[in-house]
């Protein structure tokens, strides 16, 4: 009876059943949706006017009970800056990679079904893009376009579209092939249909996989643009950019690096774990 009921299962909740028994993935969703209440109360537990904030009478503070996270060198309070970062980051991490999955996943499709000298160009761009570090790439397109926080997002979101089309590319190279595939074009199927109908939501479950491991090197690659000053600006509460601020007072206050860097190092490992438990989940062989 057992094993009839576990047969009759659908893929969905066979799915679900696989991420509950993933410790890591179970840490990694805590840690996400933690993050994600805090950004999404902050606003109206702790509402915050970085332009106005500042109180030099409390300047370098060490941590307290008044100021748990201490104060940085404009007297501002830490907690209420890293946590409001929280929104800046999340921000920057689901926007670049949306961008990412938007543009590689479609061009991915496009060289992976057409084929020809389509892909062999597309093939041939995503190369060239992945000779270069990440960062680099980022930090190159933002002394192009300028510093800020969206350009910031624009900059990490067109370094990862090589991995998206990449991805898409072999996703569409095996199922393109596939009966349904195939039944669907000898039926008239349009290729438009058979691609955005049949071929990518039969090929989701890597695609969501890499996009949320992606948010955590998002967060990561801008973080590394707003200490170099290419990413958000002052006086936004972002986490690269604290820690920046602070670097010329590790040695008297190293609260003010601290812990953004903290967050940071959280954030990315909730998202990693979450990756960790989503691909167990949805990809049970990558497992074994």
């Amino acid at each position: 009876m057992t094993a009839q009921t576990s047969t009759m299962r659908t893929p969905t909740q066979q799915a679900l059943r696989r991420f509950w028994k993933s410790s890591s993935g179970k840490a990694g969703l805590a840690i996400v949706l933690g993050l994600i209440i805090l950004a999404l109360i902050a606003p109206i537990v702790a509402p915050y006017d970085a332009s106005r904030d500042r109180n030099l009478r409390e300047r370098l503070e060490a941590p307290s009970l008044e100021h748990p996270m201490g104060t940085d060198e404009l007297g501002r309070d830490m907690l209420i800056r890293v946590w409001h970062g929280t929104r800046i980051s999340l921000r920057v991490g689901v926007v670049a990679v949306g961008i990412a999955v938007v543009v590689g996943t479609v061009l991915g499709l496009v060289a992976g079904y057409f084929g020809g000298r389509l892909d062999m160009v597309i093939s041939w761009l995503v190369d060239i893009m992945l000779a270069f570090p990440s960062i680099l790439l980022a930090i190159a397109i933002v002394a192009v376009i300028g510093p800020g926080i969206f350009n910031a997002m624009l900059a990490v979101g067109i370094v990862q579209i090589p991995i998206y089309i990449r991805l898409t590319r072999s996703v569409v190279l095996s199922l393109k092939e596939q009966e349904f595939a195939t039944a669907a074009e000898a039926l008239g199927a349009s290729k438009s249909r058979i691609l955005f109908r049949h071929i990518l939501p039969n090929g989701l479950s890597p695609l969501i996989v890499q996009s949320t491991l992606s948010i955590a090197t998002a967060i990561l690659d801008a973080a590394g643009l707003g200490f170099l000053g290419l990413g958000a600006q002052p006086p936004d509460p972002e986490w690269g950019l604290m820690i920046a601020r602070g670097f010329n007072y590790f040695s008297t206050a190293p609260w003010i690096s601290l812990f953004p860097g903290l967050a940071i190092m959280i954030a990315v490992l909730g998202f990693n774990l979450l990756g960790d438990g989503l691909r167990d989940a949805l990809d049970p062989r990558a497992s074994r």
